[in-house]
Formats: C-alpha cells, structure tokens, sequence
C-alpha cells in the first residue's frame, strides 16, 4: 500500500439487507475500500450508531483493512441500512432507512484535521439528503488542500435529491461521475438535449470539470476531459451482481488521475476493475494482483 495517496469517501455507511445476508455498503466505503485494495490509502468517513448494526460495520471495516478512526458513532439514531432486491439480471432497487446515523455526520477538529492531508474525496448526493450531512460535507470539502481532487459520484436514490443539491455538488468537483440512468435525469433537470456526449460537454462547460465518466453497465463507458474522449466498450462478465461496480471504477479512476496515468489507460483499467466486481458477490471483494495500481 502507497501511504503517500490517501483519499476519503465521506457520506453514508449502511447495511445492504439482502434476501438472504446482509453485507456493508454505502457508496463511499465501497470507494474507500477499492482505493485501499488497488494500493491507495482509502479513509471512510461516517458516522454508525451504538446499536448491534454499528458494532458489526466497524468490525467489518477493521477486518477488510479500513481504518475505523474517521468513523464517529452517535447514541441517538441507529446505524443505516437499505432493503435491496435484485432484478433478473442482478441489478439492485434500494429501499433507505430514514433519519439514521450516517444522517447525523459528525465533523469535529480531528476529521478537519484529516481534511488537510487528503490527496483526493469523493462525495455524492445521497449522504445530502440531511441538512446536518450536507453542511459537514461541504465544509469538509471546503477544509482540503487547494491541491485535492474532488470527486463528485453523483449516486442518484429517488427522492433524495434536488436540482440545488446537484448544482452545489457539481460546483464542488473537478472529476464527474454519473451512470446512464442519472445522465437521463441530468438531462431533463437542467433541459440538455442532444445526445450524451452532448450533454456530458455542456456539464463540463457549466460549471468548469475536468473529467466527466459515463458508466454504460455493460455497454461500458465514455470519459471525456476538454481535449480527450475515450469509450470502450462493456467487457463480458458473468454477473452475480452489480453492487459496488460503480464505486470500484470511481476509485480507479481517481487513483488513476492522481497517478498522472492517460485518460486512455485510466479508462481501460477501470472498465477492467468494475467488470470484475460484478462477478463477486457483494461491492467489496478481494482484488486480484493484476487489476492492482500500486
């Protein structure tokens, strides 16, 4: 592990609530684990409750290599969890708890502290749907170094969301991630119109980014910058389920661009990487040497 790129993912910690099990999720551990597996330092930040659901996250967290310490815990509200059932071809339809802990963030001194020495963050639009997470989102984001990379997964959860919401977040990053689904939503929100690519390059010109990914599932992806485009196509995977692929292309590429590798090579490794996660079981699975960056 590369102790030197540290980067965070800060917003919800919850349990996905299977059939059958349950397995810790949230879109920012996902990232935080992925940035570690791949050979980054990855930091989750979020808060659990002093419940049994709490206890078993920051277990779980230690057992899978993450650091618990930016991990704050509440008495009040019990840890987050989401109801997820599976389509036939694996895909997931969540169902959130409310108001629970990861809705109640605690930023103190020694997580602004942490903010300093980031090298990167990826954020989304879910964790907002407080208005307690939202402040302490922002003001985290706004305690890195000038230097950081912001890294806006946008991660869409009907109703939780608005059209200040995404602008806010928008303006807050340098690197967009969306998947086909949200583009559509993006699109009629802010009334874009002439195909993806299209839209992609207007949201690059609105507000400044340096990097928009579209995720395709298995028709791949599209990144484009200001004077680069890159597509590929899907890679043939037989699919268990899809959860935590996104977040796994989203930490690849950003470990990726902090590498100062091409966009080409970030693309090709990150449509590798979230391929494979598809055919695991569960968003966090062990990464095999050659899909590592460091």
């Amino acid at each position: 592990m590369d102790q030197s790129i540290t980067v965070a993912g800060i917003g919800e910690i919850l349990w996905d609530v299977l059939e059958d099990n349950e397995k810790l999720g949230g879109a920012p551990v996902n990232f935080a684990y992925h940035i570690n597996a791949l050979g980054g330092r990855g930091i989750p930040i979020s808060t659990v409750g002093e419940d049994e659901r709490g206890r078993r996250a920051l277990a779980e967290l230690a057992k899978r290599g993450l650091s618990t310490e930016t991990i704050s815990t509440t008495p009040s509200f019990e840890t987050g969890y989401v109801q997820v059932t599976m389509d036939k071809n694996g895909v997931p339809a969540y169902n959130f708890a409310s108001d629970t802990a990861w809705d109640h963030l605690i930023l103190d001194k020694q997580l602004l502290a942490v903010a300093g020495s980031l090298h990167g963050v990826c954020f989304g639009t879910l964790a907002q749907r407080s208005e307690k997470s939202r402040r302490a989102i922002y003001s985290f984001i706004d305690a890195l170094p000038p230097t950081a990379l912001k890294i806006c997964d946008l991660n869409l959860r009907r109703p939780f969301y608005s059209r200040e919401v995404i602008e806010t977040s928008f303006a807050k990053a340098h690197i967009l991630k969306i998947n086909d689904e949200e583009l559509q939503v993006i699109a009629a929100m802010f009334c874009l119109g002439g195909g993806d690519e299209a839209v992609l390059r207007e949201l690059i010109k609105r507000h400044s980014l340096d990097i928009a990914i579209l995720t395709r599932g298995p028709a791949g992806c599209l990144l484009l910058s200001n004077d680069e485009r890159v597509a590929l196509p899907g890679i043939p995977a037989s699919v268990v389920d899809t959860i935590g692929a996104g977040d796994a292309f989203t930490a690849a590429t950003t470990l990726g661009r902090l590498l100062g590798k091409p966009l080409a090579a970030i693309a090709d490794h990150a449509n590798r990487l979230a391929a494979y996660v598809c055919t695991c079981q569960g968003a966090m699975p062990p990464v095999p040497a050659e899909l590592k960056l460091l």
